[in-house]
Formats: C-alpha cells, structure tokens, sequence
C-alpha cells in the first residue's frame, strides 16, 4: 500500500474511526488474553460473548444502547462464573446448553423487536465501519478502566494463575482473583464485540495471545507482542477490507488464523521443552516467584 493510498483510505472519517477503535480495543484484548490463555480460560471468553449478545438485544427491546446491555450482562455472568470458580471446570455440556439458552434468549428479545433485526448482524459478526466518534469515546473509557484494574490485579494473577497452591497458602483468595479477573474479561469482551462481533471473539482475545506464547517465554515481551500482533491483524485487516470489499471481520480473523498458525510453526521444533498450565510456552522458572507477594511472617 503506497503512501498516497493510505492517505486517501484515511481521508475517510469512517476509516479513521475504524482505525482508532479497532487500535484501541486490539491492545486491550492483546493484554486481557494474554493472562485468558495463560490460565486456560479461553472457553470463558467464548461464552461470556455468547451471554453479551441477550444483554445487547434486551437492551434495545428495552431501549437502553446495546453496550450497555452488553456490558451489564457479562459482568453479572463473569462474577457468576468467578464465584463458581473449581466448580463449573469439566461441565462443558452444562455451559454448552446456557450458551445455547443465551443465544436464544437474543433471539427472543429480537422476535419482540423486529426494528432492531437489522443491527444483528453487526452484533454478532461487527461492524466496525460503523463506530462513531462517540462509541470510541466509551471504548476509550472502558479501556482505560480495564487496563487499569489488569494492573491494579497483575501481581496476585500471575501468582495465582501459576501456583495457584502457593498463592492460596499464601492468602491470596483464588475466588476473589478469579471473579476480579473474569469482570476484567467481560469488559474486554464487551469492547471486541463492537470490532468482530460476539461469535469472533476469539480473534482478537485468543488468537495474538496464544501465537505471542509460542514466540516468547517471557512474561513483559509476551504481553507486548501480544497487543502488538492484535493491532496489527485488527489494521491490517481493515485496510484489507477496505481494498477488497470484504468484510472486516473476515479479514481480521484469517490474518488472526495466519499469524497463529504461522507462530505455531516456527515454535514446533521446541516444543515439547515444558509449558506453565494454560499456555503454550513455558514461562522462566523465575516469573511466579518474582511476581509472587511475599509473606509477612517470619
């Protein structure tokens, strides 16, 4: 793409918003889905989508903005789920059926409110030509609050997500750690569904994450490549779109597909070395300890 034809792409307000929003969220779900693999909950973020799209349909049925709904629906399920904790692992089919009942609960909503049938598609598989300036002011400001609270919970998760028999020896409440990083999840969610919808989550929210993991065994540079790789694919995805009338959505998960695959490939021939639970790569032997709080006593 030459200089002068990207300034003619970015002379459109639409694609400049595109950009924004998409570079915005991209970093959050590179940041939020690199701690998502790592504890292998990645199925979280997958059914927290699912729940989002009743909360965004009976938003409108109730003429509240579909992200508000989005938002509040997956929150109250990231806390449930967090609550839950040990307890939901291993009943796939039991999570299977509520994504399941989710899904048709949108449908209902939408079945009550046939004027909204148009937007299901862009909340299901986005729309990201269609964010305004003020959308991107509320991904701006959820964003700032998700990165912050990540911050705020990164030292006790690290701890917890790789000893997590230590971390509870230790005090650290694994409940609290898990409902406090699921809420942190539902708002990434809620915000990658505005770019790729709600079923294609996943490729903004795992696919960086886990490629970043078979690249790099240390925790900083991981979490930078992660974001990194995420507005790349999210960019690069739009600008694909834009020259080849195809949707963005499909253009940001086939370049999410190929970057994974392509990471996965190069990682293949050491692979086998040891892994920390949740992820594809270990990490250094050091990074739990030196991320772990120390005890008070003596």
């Amino acid at each position: 793409m030459t200089t002068t034809g990207a300034a003619a792409m970015l002379a459109y307000d639409f694609m400049t918003n595109a950009f924004m929003a998409a570079g915005i969220v991209a970093v959050v779900s590179g940041f939020v889905g690199f701690f998502l693999v790592m504890r292998g909950q990645t199925f979280a973020g997958h059914a927290l989508s699912h729940v989002g799209f009743a909360g965004a349909t009976g938003a409108s049925l109730l003429g509240i903005a579909p992200l508000a709904g989005l938002v509040g629906f997956t929150l109250a399920a990231a806390l449930g789920m967090g609550f839950l904790g040990e307890r939901i692992s291993g009943r796939d089919v039991a999570i299977g059926m509520v994504l399941a009942l989710a899904l048709g609960i949108g449908l209902l909503f939408l079945h009550y409110h046939t004027a909204f049938a148009g937007q299901t598609t862009a909340i299901l598989f986005g729309n990201v030509f269609a964010v305004d300036r003020a959308t991107i002011a509320v991904l701006a400001g959820l964003s700032t609050i998700t990165l912050i609270a990540l911050a705020v919970l990164m030292r006790p998760l690290v701890f917890a997500s790789l000893q997590p028999e230590l971390a509870e020896a230790r005090g650290v409440s694994l409940r609290a750690v898990s409902m406090a990083f699921l809420g942190i999840v539902a708002l990434a969610v809620s915000e990658c569904a505005q770019i790729v919808g709600v079923l294609l989550v996943f490729t903004l929210m795992v696919g960086p994450p886990a490629a970043a993991q078979y690249v790099t065994t240390r925790l900083w540079s991981g979490l930078v490549f992660s974001a990194l790789l995420a507005v790349a694919e999210a960019w690069c995805g739009i600008a694909m779109a834009y020259y080849t009338d195809w949707p963005a959505s499909f253009c940001i998960a086939a370049l999410s597909a190929v970057a994974y695959f392509s990471c996965l490939g190069l990682a293949a021939p050491f692979r086998g070395l040891g892994r920390y639970r949740g992820s594809p790569t270990p990490l250094p032997a050091g990074a739990a300890t030196s991320n772990a709080p120390q005890s008070n006593s003596s």
